[in-house]
């Protein structure tokens, strides 16, 4: 029996971890030959992008991983984002599994920019259906709801032993934990960059900050820089370094999460915990084509069920009102939870994986790209 050649076009390193649990179930599943590709990442150094291979890449290659810079041969590509050269695949299904959800506006802007593709697309919740499906740039792609398979290890229970994982960064298990995950663009990092270890001296500090702050290329430098030279004062704080690049494990560890348009604060939302959004002026946040930044106001997302503030000051009353929450909170949060997810029960990639066999079987190779 041929086995059906299957390819994960991961854009960044830091992109695998939404793969995981899918990737785990078709390495171990003898229907399928798995093979895996990354861009090039790199780094920027005052005015020139310099290649930069992520060590954990080695890492994986010891593990199994088989890496390719071969495009052709491939019954399936799974991607984070859509591809820029689709033609070079040939004829082969397309699946889009977002590497991030959240509330920017990418994923629409990129089908737009890729009118001949057709993709079958992985959401995590009836609220992406319904966006999608209402999208002026949906086109020829196909959604399916089937839940987010980038939180199944945690919902396995995977990650429950947080006490080690704190201990592994100096940190005191007996306290709670606050999570600063900020986005790169559009940011609260330096509105908060004292407030955030001052107003939190009472708890554990975790600050996971997005990978683009730390190469360069789309954010300055100067991002990680103003973590690096403050944390070191702080004994109640750690600064991930960039080669933490699974989140989902601190998701476990945290008490409260803290951002202002970040993914981060959207998943958080799953695992009944509470979190706080740094508002932000939603309504000047544009792209350079004038669209908007993000596809809903964060002054508006999950309003009265996280805490909204705008002013660093703010925090530690804000993490106090996440670890008390007041049963409106709760109910406004389970309405939220069910708009937004499906099925939280771990279970999200063996429903991909079912839902990609049945298109394959139904279809083969669908997209025929054409040459832009």
């Amino acid at each position: 029996m041929k086995k059906i050649k299957i390819l994960f076009r991961i854009g960044y390193a830091y992109h695998k971890a939404a793969f995981d649990p899918v990737i785990e179930l078709l390495l171990n599943n003898p229907k399928y030959d798995v093979w895996f590709s990354l861009d090039m990442e790199k780094k920027r150094y005052l005015l020139f992008d310099v290649p930069y291979r992520a060590p954990i890449i080695s890492d994986w290659e010891k593990l199994g991983y088989r890496f390719t810079k071969e495009t052709k041969g491939f019954d399936i590509v799974i991607a984070g984002d859509t591809l820029r050269n689709s033609a070079d695949y040939g004829k082969v299904m397309l699946i889009f599994l977002n590497h991030g959800t959240g509330i920017k506006n990418i994923l629409y802007r990129n089908l737009r920019d890729v009118p001949h593709d057709k993709y079958q697309i992985f959401v995590e919740g009836r609220h992406r259906v319904d966006s999608l499906l209402n999208s002026p740039w949906l086109g020829k792609n196909e959604v399916h709801l089937i839940g987010l398979p980038k939180l199944d290890f945690y919902f396995q229970g995977r990650y429950n032993d947080t006490h080690s994982l704190l201990q592994k960064w100096g940190l005191d298990p007996a306290k709670r934990t606050v999570m600063y995950a900020p986005t790169y663009k559009p940011t609260s990092m330096y509105k908060v960059k004292d407030d955030i270890f001052e107003q939190t001296r009472d708890y554990n500090l975790i600050i996971k900050l997005h990978p683009y702050s730390w190469m360069g290329k789309y954010a300055s430098h100067k991002q990680h820089r103003i973590y690096e030279r403050r944390v070191k004062n702080y004994k109640h704080a750690v600064l991930l370094p960039f080669t933490e690049y699974n989140i989902v494990p601190y998701y476990a560890a945290a008490d409260v999460v803290m951002s202002e348009a970040s993914s981060t604060v959207f998943d958080f939302l799953a695992f009944r915990k509470f979190g706080i959004i740094f508002d932000l002026p939603s309504d000047r946040l544009k792209h350079s084509d004038g669209q908007p930044l993000l596809e809903i106001d964060n002054r508006e997302f999950l309003k009265d069920a996280f805490v909204h503030i705008n002013d660093g000051k703010q925090i530690k009353d804000a993490v106090e009102k996440c670890l008390n929450p007041t049963e409106s909170m709760r109910k406004k949060a389970d309405e939220y939870r069910e708009r937004y997810f499906y099925e939280l029960d771990g279970r999200a990639a063996e429903r991909f994986i079912q839902k990609m066999e049945e298109l394959y079987e139904q279809g083969g190779h669908e997209n025929e790209p054409q040459n832009q």
